[in-house]
């Protein structure tokens, strides 16, 4: 490969590299700045735990300090730039498959457009409130990987901690608990000194959808097309499979 060749091809996989890096830490500044503003302003990680979530996630990707800071002002209102809300969509998927859509936005115009537009492209239509969160329920839902704990152990940990359920999937422990209880539950974990991978409010599918292979392909390339969506934070959907864990 000639020196000119090999520069190129470094300048453009470094580019699409920090495009992906740049698109990542824009959703969590959103979820930040929802965070601050859904918590009455409070800018404290100790007393508002959707902040602290927030904050913890958007370390996980390395995004740093100063931009965490930058949109912890934003979310206080001190910055003079268009206000952030957060907005739930709901919609049909391939196989009839149930999708929950949140979004965080500043024109709500267009994120639906964005979202609907992806939609139709993906063999998916945007579907009226009500009509697809039946199969849903709000969730706290905490990870644990299995080489930190045995089977036993967890499920102890779990009923002390306060949850609701756990289940195994994968190389993971899940426990369920009320979204009121993450919080606490978290805390008590970490006090037992076993390492969470994930804390955080999901919509969990209470009604799963069975599809084909094709079908379920076909899904996941909606989601995925939905999270490329700069407004989109997080797509669920009504499979019995890991897609609503990443």
């Amino acid at each position: 490969m000639s020196g000119h060749s090999k520069w190129s091809k470094v300048k453009h996989q470094k580019e699409s590299t920090d495009a992906a890096k740049g698109k990542i830490f824009t959703k969590m500044a959103s979820s930040i700045i929802i965070a601050v503003k859904e918590g009455g302003g409070i800018a404290d990680p100790a007393s508002n735990f959707r902040l602290r979530l927030a904050i913890e996630k958007a370390r996980s990707v390395n995004m740093p300090k100063e931009n965490i800071e930058r949109a912890i002002e934003k979310g206080k209102g001190k910055s003079g730039e268009g206000s952030l809300e957060r907005v739930v969509y709901e919609a049909y998927g391939p196989g009839k498959s149930g999708l929950i859509i949140e979004a965080a936005t500043d024109n709500h115009q267009r994120a639906a457009a964005e979202v609907k537009n992806t939609l139709d492209r993906g063999g998916g239509v945007l579907a009226s409130p009500g009509s697809v969160s039946y199969l849903f329920k709000h969730a706290g839902m905490l990870i644990i990987n299995k080489d930190n704990i045995n089977i036993d152990s967890a499920m102890n940990l779990a009923i002390e901690a306060g949850g609701d359920d756990i289940e195994e999937m994968g190389d993971k422990y899940i426990i369920w608990t009320d979204p009121s209880k993450l919080h606490q539950v978290a805390e008590y974990i970490g006090k037992k000194g076993i390492t969470l991978t994930a804390s955080e409010l999901i919509y969990k599918p209470t009604i799963t959808t069975k599809l084909s292979d094709g079908e379920k392909k076909q899904v996941q390339n909606l989601v995925s097309a939905l999270s490329d969506i700069e407004d989109v934070q997080k797509v669920y959907t009504s499979l019995d499979d890991e897609t609503n864990l990443s």
